[in-house]
């Protein structure tokens, strides 16, 4: 992959987002529209650890002022087979699919969608396409119900920056079983990557939705800011699989938020194994009755990485379920945090939430904290939350190396199993088989 020369501009300023818009050719509309999420971001306070959800994160590592605000803008053009040669390690760009989108950078790289779902109503492009193409159903949803622009400072420096992407609309009705893939990848260190995923799926709609981020890692830091919008009709099922392998220069702050109607079904995967530090927010918004939301979660971090994952089971109407298991791991000097928080509204009755965090130390200088939370307004229901913090026990490492197993090789069979109650609820070979190799890399083998 041949690096792309970044733009002349330092920092995060007013000019800055004027010059992405000029540079992507953007109408007037588009432009006031990132300007207006501008000023809300220099409105809104920078977080800081006297607010919970930070209390055990720190910013100081994130220098905004030394970054390059966005690089390579526009489109390019590039084969599956060159894009793959620069993404070693990461998610496979080939296998069966629906459509692909790949982002390098701040430019498209690559689209493809099949004719044939095209046929039946689907949209399935970049972001910058469905702006053009389909701006005023992009507006209706873009950063206005999952994620407001206004939801906090960093989600409205996304709404200002946001450079690419992928945009998937599945018309009532229609069911679309391969999965649509949204690669995005970057080679510019010391630059910014905003991804954006928007998905809205009508009512009675099926589809499966993968994002993957990965670069190789450099000796400058990087920033990546990702917001994924999940918008679920009224009995539409969506599958969702998100998997971040950022290289270790990489800071990565990103929000997950899915609204869910009636009878509508939600099965994600958030899995982050990359980037030097990490915080995600992930959200169910469980919005109509009998709504249902499986929020499943691995993460594993080694050397000094930090991961922060911020959980949120949102049941605003009756009768709705959601369940979430996230498992991590932690070696090195590494630490992790998982704050999970099951909220139920006063009218949310015969509401059904579990939630469940475990965490495997597999050193001394490592460090996991969990903390789960409830908040029930409601009288009929049933809610139930664990967390576990462990070591790796001797006695089943000498078990194993009583039976010829080297004690490397025991702790990785030790490591596999504990995610394997995970893996194995993901019916996708591919994810499977790269999780199992990220996951053995990870142990040392």
């Amino acid at each position: 992959m041949i690096a792309t020369e970044p733009t002349t501009l330092t920092g995060f300023s007013r000019e800055a987002v004027e010059e992405l818009s000029r540079q992507k050719g953007e109408p007037d509309g588009l432009r006031q529209a990132r300007l207006d999420a501008w000023e809300t971001y220099e409105r809104l306070p920078m977080p800081n650890q006297s607010m919970e959800e930070w209390r055990r994160t720190s910013l100081r590592m994130l220098k905004l002022d030394r970054l390059t605000p966005f690089t390579g803008v526009g489109q390019s053009s590039a084969t599956l087979d060159e894009l793959s040669s620069g993404s070693e390690g990461g998610l496979a760009l080939s296998g069966d699919h629906a459509g692909t989108v790949v982002q390098r950078n701040a430019s498209t790289a690559y689209t493809e969608a099949a004719g044939s779902f095209a046929d039946q109503g689907v949209i399935f492009t970049d972001l910058d396409t469905a702006f053009g193409e389909h701006g005023d159903l992009v507006r209706d949803y873009f950063m206005t119900r999952a994620v407001p622009r206004d939801f906090g400072k960093f989600e409205a420096l996304h709404a200002a920056m946001w450079q690419g992407g992928s945009f998937l609309y599945i018309p009532a009705g229609v069911s679309v079983g391969l999965p649509f893939r949204s690669f995005a990848m970057a080679d510019a260190p010391g630059s910014s990557l905003f991804n954006h995923s928007l998905v809205i799926l009508e009512e009675g709609a099926e589809a499966f939705f993968v994002d993957a981020y990965h670069s190789e890692t450099a000796d400058r830091m990087s920033f990546a800011s990702a917001v994924v919008e999940l918008i679920l009709g009224k009995g539409a099922k969506l599958r969702y699989v998100q998997v971040q392998d950022w290289g270790r220069h990489t800071v990565n702050i990103g929000n997950q938020r899915a609204n869910l109607d009636e009878d509508a079904e939600l099965k994600s995967l958030q899995v982050t194994l990359g980037s030097k530090w990490s915080k995600n927010s992930i959200s169910s918004g469980l919005q109509g009755r009998n709504a249902q939301a499986e929020m499943l979660g691995i993460f594993f971090a080694d050397g000094d990485q930090f991961f922060d994952h911020h959980t949120w089971q949102l049941h605003e109407s009756p009768y709705a379920t959601s369940d979430l298991e996230f498992k991590g791991a932690v070696k090195d000097s590494a630490r992790s945090v998982y704050s999970g928080m099951i909220r139920v509204s006063e009218g949310a009755q015969k509401t059904d939430a579990f939630q469940a965090n475990r965490n495997l130390v597999l050193s001394r200088g490592a460090r996991a904290d969990t903390i789960p939370n409830l908040e029930i307004a409601a009288n009929d229901v049933r809610c139930t939350h664990g967390a576990t913090v462990s070591q790796v026990e001797e006695e089943h490492i000498f078990y194993l190396q009583a039976r010829g197993i080297p004690r490397s090789e025991a702790q990785k069979l030790i490591v596999e199993g504990f995610f394997r109650p995970v893996i194995d609820r993901i019916p996708v070979e591919e994810i499977q088989d790269f999780l199992q190799g990220a996951i053995a890399r990870k142990v040392g083998i």
